[in-house]
C-alpha cells in the first residue's frame, strides 16, 4: 500500500492553513437544538444551518488531521493512518476552497459536497484499525509496547472516533419518532444473516417491548449498536451448542420505556466471559477479528466495509451511545451467559461530547 507523507502529499500553505483552523474552537450543539432547527427546512434556516457547517466542519476535521500526525510508536507513519489523513486533508482543502455561501443555489451545492465527504469517510474506522494492525505486525522484540503508551492510542482512538461521530452526526438526521422495537428486529434480522452465512444455522431472537413506542434517536447509530450487541451474543451462543444435542437457547432483547432512559437488554446463554477478560472488551488494541480491508486490499474501493470483522464493535458502539449521553454497560456470569444494557438517553439538552 503506497502512501506519500503529509508534507510531500501537500502544500506548504495549505498544512499551514490546518494548523491556524485546528486552533479554533469547536462550536457544540445540543440535541434538541439539532432536533427543533432541522424540524423547520425554510430556506433561511437551510442556509443558516449550510454557513455553520462551511466553517465548523473545516475546523473540527483539521483538528483530526492535526491529530493524525503525532501518535505514539510510529503510528502516524503507518500507511494506513497515512491514508485517513490524506483523506481529512483532501476534506479540508474542499471545504476551504468552496466560496461562501449566499443563497439557496451555493446551499445545495455545498449540500452535495458534503455528501461527497460524508462517503470519502465511510472507511475511515476499518482504516484506522487496519492501521493498529500495521503497528503491531512491525513492532519487533525491540520495540515494546508500554501502558501509558497503549494508553495513549485507545485515548485518541476514543477521541477520534468520538469526533467522526460528531461530524457525521452534523452532515445526517435525527429520525423524531423512531421505534426501538423495530429497529432491533431489523437489526436482528442482518445479525442472524452472517451468523447463518458463517455457521449454517443461528439462535432465535425473541422480542419484547412495545412496537408502536417511538422516541427521538438516529436510525444509523442505534442499528449499528444493537446489530454488534446481538452478532456478539449469537456467535457466543452458537460457538456454545455447536456440539451439543441441546437446542441452542434463543437472544432475548428487552426494550424497556424509562423516564430517564430508553433502555435494551440482550441477554445470551453463550457461556459469558471471564472475569479477566472483562476489563479488555472495550479497548481497540486486543481484537484478534480479522480486518476485511487486509494489506492486498484496493483501499479505494472498500465502501461496502461493515462493522463486522474487526473487532471494534463494542467499543465503537459505546461511544455513539455516550454521544447522546447514554453508555453501554456488559454484565457477564462466566458458565452462563452476558447481558448488555444500552442505555440511550432521551435527547434533551444535553451538549455533543467536543473532543
Amino acid at each position: 500500500m503506497a502512501a506519500k507523507k503529509l508534507c510531500e502529499s501537500f502544500s506548504k500553505a495549505l498544512i499551514e492553513e490546518v494548523h491556524r483552523w485546528g486552533c479554533m474552537k469547536q462550536t457544540g450543539v445540543s440535541l434538541r437544538y439539532m432536533m427543533e432547527f432541522g424540524s423547520k427546512p425554510t430556506e433561511k434556516n437551510l442556509l443558516i444551518s449550510a454557513q455553520f457547517l462551511h466553517k465548523e466542519l473545516a475546523i473540527r476535521i483539521a483538528r483530526r488531521a492535526i491529530e493524525l500526525e503525532n501518535l505514539p510508536y510510529g503510528l502516524s507513519n503507518k500507511p494506513a493512518v497515512l491514508k485517513v489523513q490524506d483523506w481529512y486533508l483532501d476534506s479540508f482543502r474542499d471545504l476551504r476552497c468552496f466560496p461562501g455561501i449566499k443563497d439557496t443555489s451555493d446551499e445545495l451545492a455545498f449540500t452535495e459536497m458534503i455528501k461527497m465527504i460524508k462517503v470519502r469517510h465511510n472507511n475511515v474506522v476499518p482504516m484506522m484499525a487496519l492501521g493498529v494492525q500495521q503497528l503491531k505486525k512491525d513492532s519487533t522484540p525491540k520495540v515494546k509496547f508500554v501502558p501509558e503508551g497503549l494508553d495513549e492510542i485507545h485515548q485518541f482512538l476514543d477521541r477520534f472516533y468520538m469526533s467522526r461521530i460528531g461530524i457525521r452526526m452534523l452532515i445526517g438526521y435525527i429520525h423524531t419518532k423512531l421505534s426501538p422495537v423495530e429497529v432491533a428486529r431489523n437489526a436482528s434480522e442482518d445479525a442472524r444473516a452472517i451468523c447463518l452465512r458463517e455457521y449454517g444455522s443461528a439462535p432465535d431472537v425473541n422480542i419484547y417491548g412495545d412496537p408502536s413506542f417511538t422516541f427521538p434517536y438516529v436510525p444509523t447509530h442505534l442499528h449499528l449498536m444493537v446489530f454488534e450487541l446481538v452478532k456478539n451474543s449469537l456467535r457466543a451462543v452458537q460457538e456454545q451448542f455447536m456440539n451439543s444435542e441441546k437446542v441452542a437457547p434463543p437472544v432475548r432483547i428487552i426494550v424497556a420505556d424509562g423516564i430517564e432512559d430508553v433502555t435494551i437488554k440482550i441477554s445470551d446463554e453463550g457461556g459469558g466471559i471471564p472475569r479477566s477478560g472483562l476489563p479488555k472488551i472495550f479497548t481497540y488494541l486486543y481484537s484478534t477479528a480479522k480486518n476485511p480491508l487486509d494489506e492486498h486490499s484496493d483501499i479505494v474501493s472498500t465502501d461496502g466495509v461493515t462493522m463486522a470483522g474487526y473487532g471494534y464493535g463494542l467499543p465503537i458502539s459505546r461511544l455513539y451511545a455516550r454521544y447522546f449521553g447514554g453508555d453501554l454497560q456488559i454484565i457477564s456470569m462466566e458458565g452462563y451467559g452476558t447481558d448488555a444494557y444500552l442505555h440511550l438517553s432521551r435527547l434533551g439538552d444535553s451538549q455533543e461530547p467536543l473532543p
